[in-house]
Order: C-alpha cells, then structure tokens, then sequence
C-alpha cells in the first residue's frame, strides 16, 4: 500500500504535469482582427502602404518598410496565410525584431523568414542567393541555421530543405514555432528550416513591404512559457518613437531657401530633394535648399540616419539638422556609410549621442530660441547627401 506521502508527491507531479501541458497547448489568439490594425504599428511606411481590404492585410510593396506588432513575444507558436499578387514578388516576416529600423536600412533588425515568389530569382532557385522559406539574421541579429546554405559563402542562411510555395495567387501557410532561441519553419504544412542559438530571443513580430504587393490573412499565435529572456537577450523596449518621412512623397514637408519651386503636398521632387523610397535624396547644389517640417516641435528628441559620398574630405562642410531658430547640429561621421544622430532638445539642453548611445556634445539651448519650431534638414553644399529613419518623440 502506498503511504499517504507518496500519494501527495504523485499527484503533485500529475498537477505539475498537466499545468505545463496545459501552457504548451494555450489558447491561440488572433494577431489581426480582419477588420483594422490595432495591435500592430506602422513602422516606417506611408499611411497607405498598409491597409485593410476584405478582411486581409494589403500591402503596396512601397516604400521597403514594415509593419510590426506593438507588443513583444519571446517563445510562440505563430500561423498565417501569405500570398503575392504579382510574379517575382518579395516581402518577409521579421522575428523577435526590434521596433526601429537598423542604422542606414529600412528593416529591423530581426530573424527573417523569407517570403518570395516561386519566380524570383530564376528557376533554380536553390542555387540563387534566397529563395521562399529562407530564414536567416539580419542587421546585427544572430543565427546558428540548422542547414547552412553555403552557396556564395553565406553560412547564416537555412535554405528550406524542399521548395513548397505556391505559385501567385495562391495562398500559401507559414507556421513560425520561436522557442528558447531556437525556430523552426513549416511551409505548406512540412517542416523545412530553421536555426538555433539566436539574438535577439525576445522582441516584436513584423510584416516586410519590399516592392511587391502583398497580402495577409488568418494570423494568429498561441504564446509559450518564457525561458526568461534577458535583457540582452531582447530587442529594446519601443520608446514611442514615430517617423516623419513617410518613403513615398515629401509629405509633411517644405524646401526653404534660394526661390524653392512651388510642388504640390504629395510630390516625390522639390527643389534639390528627393523622395526615393526609403531614403530622402538631396541632389549636389552649391546653394542648396534647406527642407523643413510643416509641424513644430518643442521639447523633443529626433533619432535622424545621415550619409555623404565616401570621397567627402575631412574638412567639407557637413550636413546639419537645425531646430526653430537655434544654430544648427553638424551631422558628422565617416564619409561613405550611414551615421544615426540622437538628438534631445529639453530643459535648456541640447544632446547628442551616436546609434551606441556614447555621447557627443552637448550645448545650452538658447534663452531667445522660441518655444516650438519646425526640424529643418541641412545637406552637405555641393555634395549628394542622404537623410533615413527621421524619428521624433515628444517630451513632456
């Protein structure tokens, strides 16, 4: 006969046992409700590039942006339905992303899954640099694939252990299973990629706009027990940050200086400025426009991506951002790569650190500078200079 003890032991492991059973098979929730985007934030894309028709996610494929789940998952099981409405087409899905766009890109950081169509890249496409089913790290993320592709020397890549997708217009299903660092991919029901060991392990879920028209549909995730996630284990926590450059026209924007051409709102040109696509061009002049926002700004910090052609010397004047009235912050950095200025205006101060957070400079802001006052864009005189993922955050 058992003793009472071993009875209670018994079935204290049979609870244990069932809870945690219980917590793998949780109830799956849907990501999107079919009939408009809460839960979910326009990264860095134009109000129209996404939207809901017929009950599914619509993407214009313009400009290269994504859009991203506000809030952020670390061990899950993720479904849903892709398709591309034109041959060729390309777009992702970005896993335990970050909520910004990487230094100089206009994709977050993030393990991507591949979502091509069949045509892109030829017929062969095994032997091609992607392919659909592809899961791979980008822009700082890191992957140990559990089948390197090796074809031009790209070891991070997991190509897909048999090709699955359908052709456009049908739909296809990915399901995503992210656990502990590990994820494994099912294209059309088998499982075919993969890796292990990834950084970030935790952060948020994100749809890619890469050229093509997309749609999506059925997404809905079932979350896991967490592995505890460190915070260096997972992507920062999303600090409100919205953009101003919408990677389409020049919306929201106007060029100050010698006699600017009148453009309507939406135009992609004005005077020496550029909108294409998720970088915001300005042509060399030796009197160049300055462009400013049509919306002031007070207390602020501007997160603001900048490059000038590698050949700039040392001693060329540098762009600038300028805010109200108050003199302007040189842009400075290595010529022919993207530098990332934070910039904090407040309580009397004027910051600025590099993407690292390591500080520097900083000035007081002065006494006879109004209260608010648009963000104007200086570009280097006489150079090409290119500005990306312009982001402000109001302070109180």
């Amino acid at each position: 006969m058992k003793s009472p003890l071993r009875i209670l032991t018994g079935l204290t492991a049979s609870l244990a046992a069932a809870t945690a059973l219980l917590a793998e098979t949780g109830d799956w929730k849907p990501l999107f409700n079919a009939n408009d985007l809460d839960g979910w934030v326009n990264a860095n894309g134009a109000p129209e590039t996404w939207s809901i028709k017929d009950g599914v996610i619509s993407c214009t494929g313009k400009p290269v942006a994504a859009l991203r789940t506000i809030k952020q998952y670390e061990n899950f099981e993720l479904e849903l339905e892709w398709r591309h409405l034109k041959p060729a087409g390309n777009a992702g899905i970005f896993v335990w992303a970050s909520a910004l766009p990487a230094v100089g890109q206009p994709f977050l950081r993030a393990i991507e899954v591949q979502v091509l169509e069949n045509a892109y890249g030829g017929a062969e496409q095994n032997v091609w640099f992607t392919t659909h089913g592809d899961v791979f790290p980008i822009h700082g993320a890191t992957m140990t694939p559990m089948r390197p592709q090796t074809h031009k020397g790209d070891k991070s890549r997991c190509f897909p252990s048999e090709f699955r997708s359908k052709p456009s217009p049908e739909w296809n299903h990915y399901r995503i299973v992210a656990r502990n660092g590990s994820i494994r991919l099912s294209v059309n029901g088998k499982e075919v990629s993969g890796g292990d060991n990834c950084l970030w392990r935790k952060g948020h879920l994100g749809l890619e706009s890469e050229g093509s028209p997309t749609e999506w549909r059925n997404i809905k995730i079932k979350e896991l027990p967490s592995t505890g996630a460190t915070a260096e284990e997972s992507a920062p926590v999303d600090e409100g940050w919205r953009p101003l450059y919408n990677g389409v026209d020049l919306r929201g924007w106007t060029p100050e200086g010698p006699a600017p051409e009148a453009t309507a709102p939406d135009s992609k040109t004005t005077a020496n400025w550029s909108a294409n696509d998720w970088v915001l061009q300005a042509t060399p002049s030796d009197a160049p426009a300055t462009l400013r926002t049509n919306e002031e700004f007070g207390a602020v910090e501007i997160i603001v991506d900048c490059k000038v052609p590698a050949e700039t010397a040392a001693d060329a004047p540098l762009p600038a951002l300028a805010l109200s009235t108050a003199p302007p912050i040189p842009l400075s950095g290595t010529p022919g790569s993207w530098q990332r200025r934070h910039i904090t205006v407040a309580h009397g101060t004027l910051t600025v650190k590099d993407a690292a957070g390591k500080p520097l400079g900083s000035s007081s802001w002065p006494a006879d500078a109004p209260a608010r006052g648009p963000i104007r864009l200086i570009p280097a005189r006489g150079r090409p200079t290119e500005f990306a993922n312009i982001f402000v955050r109001e302070k109180p």
